[in-house]
């Protein structure tokens, strides 16, 4: 098991992020062009409740098949954070948990923190895993940072 830890600073208040956080276009934005998430379900949101599963085809870079990445909410609230085990056929745990701390002046620090193992293959999800939240984070504060 390897673990990728990111944090950046929003320029958004914890509110609004985490109301940015519910929005399954948001995950879709932030992710591409590393990956893509398409509901198997045909619908265009998702459960976030505690115990719910949701269900995607997942390919890298919008183009290579990686199978059906599932989504299992563990914990979700404003105050105490997000946490879901994640996984498909080729990475089994991909376990998050996103961490958002409020600060002075409409921002919050955000941190993404997933544990991985893949077997022979972690290494590799890995490397890739750092490049993703890096540009996850990025396109998060292009996000929040542009006008309406």
């Amino acid at each position: 098991m390897k673990t990728v830890k990111k944090t950046s600073i929003f320029p958004a208040d914890k509110k609004k992020v985490f109301s940015r956080l519910t929005k399954l276009k948001t995950l879709q934005y932030i992710a591409y062009p590393y990956a893509t998430f398409t509901p198997l379900d045909g619908s265009d949101s998702m459960s976030w409740e505690v115990g719910s599963t949701s269900r995607f085809k997942f390919r890298l870079f919008g183009i290579i098949p990686f199978g059906t990445h599932s989504i299992h909410v563990i914990r979700f609230g404003l105050g105490e954070g997000i946490y879901t085990h994640e996984g498909n056929e080729h990475v089994p745990t991909w376990n998050h948990e996103i961490i958002l701390e409020e600060l002075p002046e409409n921002r919050c620090r955000y941190t993404d923190k997933v544990d991985i193992d893949a077997g022979w293959k972690t290494i590799f999800i890995w490397i890739w895993a750092n490049c993703f939240y890096a540009h996850r984070q990025r396109k998060w504060i292009k996000l929040l940072t542009r006008k309406k």
